[in-house]
């Protein structure tokens, strides 16, 4: 078999759906105040990029993340593209009201399925976390807008150590039963494997068949592509990722940021995976970003280039050819 061959077998053209994250999970880590129309701008250029949904902002506490304060001037500023679903994340009723307000496509709610996590992270137990989670998809529902719960820390807890798998379905069910749409299962802080990822995907599905589901990976232990490719072997085709591999979590000394989104477009589509995405124009969109938030950011297509961008060849190559060509002529003359 060649090596296309090999790769139009692994993909066969399969659909996956890429899902920014960067505007949200990648900003909101930044010291750096990105100025409102470059965000609206990275907004437009993504949606026609072609990615199947953007979450373009956090409808929270300006105090609490104030890289995030112009959240209602961004949603409504941006030109929205047909097909995009453009979801914001809200903590509370309060956030929730203003994403409704400001039009967005989807809520994006979240609770840890680690009690310890949830209180550090959210100040309430997951029992109190629900309760108040209840409160906005009856807003959401009231206003017709669809809801996605994003549970964090499902492949292991920073503070606890392992989660077990069956919490993550037993909260994923009430979340269900009180009309979600989907569920995003959350590596939070790059503690997933590719074989416990395989496992939890197959159990989600088989329990969850009309659920929306997403994975959500991180990649502080240099995993987060191998555990794309072992949800994606358990039957998973949506991915969170973050443009230029930005992000992090405060809870977890040392991690890094969401799976990058123009790394994993790249490894998919020369597996002949269907994306949906303009490669080019999305790392286009990332090289924008260290001139945003003032560092360099960890993505290695933004750095090194597509496998197959070529380089020229050395200055002194045609001499050293030249002599490597008459010395072979002259070994074959004697």
């Amino acid at each position: 078999m060649s090596l296309r061959q090999a790769s139009t077998w692994a993909g066969a053209g399969r659909r996956i759906h890429m899902q920014e994250v960067g505007t949200r999970d990648g900003l909101q880590m930044e010291s750096a105040f990105v100025p409102t129309e470059e965000k609206i701008s990275l907004i437009d250029a993504l949606s026609a990029a072609g990615l199947a949904k953007i979450e373009a902002t956090a409808f929270v506490s300006p105090q609490a993340i104030p890289a995030l304060r112009d959240a209602e001037v961004v949603l409504r500023g941006i030109e929205r593209a047909p097909g995009v679903v453009y979801t914001c994340l809200v903590p509370n009723v309060r956030g929730a009201e203003r994403a409704i307000d400001a039009n967005a496509d989807e809520l994006n709610l979240v609770m840890s399925c680690s009690e310890t996590h949830n209180l550090a992270n959210l100040r309430m137990t997951r029992a109190q976390s629900f309760s108040a989670l209840l409160e906005v998809m009856a807003l959401a529902r009231q206003a017709g807008v669809p809801v996605n719960v994003s549970l964090s820390c499902v492949f292991g807890c920073p503070m606890e150590g392992e989660v077990d798998p069956q919490a993550v379905f037993d909260w994923s069910l009430r979340f269900a039963e009180a009309g979600a749409r989907g569920i995003t299962l959350c590596d939070t802080t790059g503690m997933a494997f590719p074989t416990q990822v395989a496992g939890i995907v197959r159990g989600f599905r088989e329990r969850f068949p009309s659920l929306e589901a997403t994975l959500h990976f991180h990649n502080t232990r240099g995993m987060g592509l191998a555990n794309v490719l072992a949800s994606i072997d358990a039957g998973a085709d949506r991915f969170d990722a973050s443009l230029g591999g930005l992000g992090g979590c405060p809870y977890a000394p040392g991690a890094s940021g969401n799976v990058c989104t123009e790394e994993i477009v790249h490894a998919l589509q020369l597996m002949d995976f269907d994306t949906g995405c303009d490669l080019p124009a999305l790392i286009d969109c990332a090289a924008r970003l260290p001139g945003l938030v003032g560092h360099d950011i960890p993505s290695q297509i933004v750095k090194a280039g597509q496998r197959l961008d070529l380089h020229v060849p050395p200055a002194d190559f045609a001499t050293w050819r030249d002599r490597a060509l008459a010395r072979e002529q002259a070994a074959a003359s004697h």
